[in-house]
C-alpha cells in the first residue's frame, strides 16, 4: 500500500474519498509550523535516547532541506498524501531514506496538528496585535491634529451634543485597546503545548514534553492527553476576538462612509483608498471601509461554524475537527487585510474642520447646556427641560437657531435668562464644560491621549518580547 498508514488495509482508498477527506489544499499553510514542531520533537527523541543521535541529525538535515524546497516552491503537495503532515513525512523519507520514518515515533497526527495550530495562531496573534497598534497610532495622530475640531455628537444618528472630533476618534482607540487586551490574554491559552499526547492517551516512549515546550517557546504543556488533542477552545477564543475586532472596524467603517458622503462632507479619504465608477465619472467610492463592513459577516460566520462543528463532539479527536482550519485561515487573512489598509487610510484622511463647525452651528445640540444654565439659576431640571423644549420649538417654527435668538426672545420663556447665555451656548464652552474624567473637554481628551500613548508603549514592549518568542 502507498499510504504511510496502509498496512492494515487491503484496498486502495477510493479516489473520491481521497479528494473529499484530504486537507492538503488548505493545511499546507501550516508547513513551516509542522517542520518547526518536528525539529523540536526529533531533538527530544535524541535527548531521551529513543532515536540514535546519528539518525536525529539526518532527520533534522532532511527536514531543513524539505523546508527549503517548500519555500522555493519546489514541492508539489499531493492529495493522495492527505495532509501537510503526511506530505512532509513522505518528502522527508524520499530525502533521507527509511530513517525518516523514525520521526513519527512517540507522536500522532492528532497531537501534531494541534501543535501546528498553536504555533500558527501564536504567531498570528502577535502580528495582529502589532497591526492594531499601528491603527491606534494613526487614530491618535489624527486626534492630536484635531484637538480644536468640534463635531456634532450623535445618539440615534440624531445630533445630540457637540464634542471634540479627537474625543470621537479616541473612542475607537479605547475599543482597539480592549481588542489588544483580549488578544494578549488569549496568548496564554494558545501558548500551551499539546505534543506528546499521542493519539489520545499519551505514549509508551519515555518522552520529555517539557523539553519540547522549552524548545518551541511554549509556557507549558496540556495536563490531560484527551484534552490536548481535542481542545479547540483556543481557536474559538481567537475567532471570537477577531469577530469583535471586525465589529469595531465595521462601526468605524460605517462612520467613514457617512462622513465622506456629500450630505456630511466631514472627511475625505485619500484617493489611494477609494475607487471610481465605471459609468459615473464624478464618483469617489469609499470601497475599503464598505468592504471591511461587509467582510465582518464572514468572520462572524467562521466563529459560528466552528462552534457548530464542535457541538456534541465526543472525546477525543474526530474527523469533524478537520473543519477547524479553513475558517481560522480565512479569518486571519480577512483581519490582516483589513488592518493593513485601515492604518494608512486613517493616517491620510483629510478632515473638513470648517464643515464640522458649520454643522455644530446649525443645530440644537447645545440645548442641554441651556437647561444646565437654568438649573444653575435655581430652576428644577424638569422645569428647565420643559422651558428649553418650548424654546427649541419656537426656533424651529421661526427658522432660527438658539444663538440667533435675542435676549428678549429668551426671556419670554424664562426671566432667568441674561446676557451670559450667549457665552454658555458657544460650541467651545459647551465642549469644555464637560471637564470630567472621560469627558470631551480639551484637557480631558489630552489626558486620554497621554494615557493611550502609555498603553501603546506597553503593548509595543509585549509585541517585541513575544515576536522573539514566537519565532524561536
Amino acid at each position: 500500500m502507498s499510504k504511510l498508514w496502509g498496512g492494515r488495509f487491503t484496498k486502495q482508498t477510493n479516489a473520491l474519498v481521497e479528494q473529499y477527506t484530504a486537507s492538503i489544499g488548505f493545511d499546507k499553510q501550516l508547513a513551516e509550523e509542522d517542520i518547526q514542531g518536528s525539529l523540536a520533537h526529533v531533538s527530544m527523541l535524541g535527548k531521551c535516547g529513543i532515536v540514535p543521535q546519528e539518525d536525529v541529525e539526518s532527520i533534522k538535515s532532511g527536514l531543513n532541506k524539505v523546508l527549503e524546497r517548500i519555500r522555493k516552491g519546489e514541492i508539489e503537495f499531493s492529495v493522495s498524501d492527505e495532509d501537510i503532515h503526511m506530505n512532509i513525512e513522505k518528502n522527508l523519507i524520499e530525502e533521507v531514506g527509511p530513517v525518516g520514518g523514525k520521526l513519527h515515533t512517540g507522536r500522532s497526527r492528532n497531537d501534531q496538528v494541534a501543535t501546528d495550530m498553536h504555533l500558527y495562531l501564536r504567531n498570528r496573534v502577535v502580528e495582529l496585535t502589532g497591526m492594531l497598534h499601528e491603527l491606534q497610532t494613526a487614530l491618535i495622530g489624527q486626534a492630536k491634529d484635531n484637538l480644536d475640531t468640534i463635531i456634532p455628537g450623535y445618539t440615534h444618528l440624531q445630533r445630540a451634543q457637540p464634542i471634540l472630533f479627537a474625543h470621537h476618534l479616541m473612542a475607537y482607540v479605547s475599543m482597539f485597546q480592549r481588542d489588544i487586551g483580549r488578544l494578549i490574554d488569549s496568548y496564554k491559552r494558545i501558548n500551551i503545548l499539546p505534543l506528546g499526547a499521542g493519539a489520545l492517551a499519551g505514549t509508551t516512549f519515555p518522552i520529555d514534553r517539557h523539553f519540547v515546550a522549552e524548545q518551541l517557546g511554549f509556557d507549558g504543556v496540556y495536563e490531560n492527553s484527551l484534552d490536548a488533542v481535542s481542545d479547540r477552545d483556543f481557536i474559538l477564543e481567537f475567532l471570537s476576538d477577531a469577530s469583535m475586532i471586525m465589529m469595531h472596524l465595521s462601526r468605524l467603517s460605517e462612520e467613514l462612509v457617512l462622513w465622506s458622503s456629500t450630505e456630511f462632507n466631514f472627511i475625505e479619504l485619500d484617493d489611494a483608498f477609494c475607487t471610481g465608477s465605471s459609468i459615473m465619472p464624478q464618483k469617489k467610492n469609499p470601497d475599503v471601509p464598505e468592504l471591511v463592513r461587509g467582510k465582518t459577516g464572514r468572520v462572524y460566520g467562521n466563529l459560528m461554524g466552528l462552534f457548530t462543528v464542535l457541538k456534541s463532539l465526543p472525546l477525543a479527536y474526530n474527523k469533524d475537527m478537520q473543519e477547524d482550519k479553513e475558517g481560522m485561515f480565512d479569518t486571519v487573512a480577512t483581519l490582516e487585510g483589513a488592518l493593513q489598509l485601515f492604518a494608512p487610510m486613517i493616517a491620510t484622511m483629510k478632515v473638513n474642520k470648517g464643515r464640522m463647525r458649520e454643522a455644530v452651528n446649525t443645530d440644537f445640540s447645545n440645548a442641554t447646556d441651556i437647561a444646565d444654565f437654568l438649573v444653575g439659576k435655581g430652576l428644577p431640571f424638569r422645569q428647565a427641560h420643559e422651558v428649553i423644549g418650548k424654546t427649541v420649538l419656537y426656533c424651529i417654527q421661526n427658522n432660527k437657531f438658539l444663538l440667533d435668538l435675542t435676549l428678549e426672545e429668551f426671556q419670554q420663556f424664562s426671566p432667568l435668562f441674561d446676557d451670559s447665555i450667549y457665552q454658555v451656548l458657544q460650541p467651545e464652552t459647551v465642549v469644555n464644560a464637560r471637564n470630567v474624567y472621560g469627558g470631551t473637554a480639551t484637557p480631558q481628551v489630552k489626558a486620554a491621549i497621554d494615557r493611550a500613548e502609555q498603553a501603546l508603549s506597553v503593548s509595543a514592549e509585549w509585541i517585541q518580547a513575544h515576536s522573539a518568542g514566537a519565532n524561536k
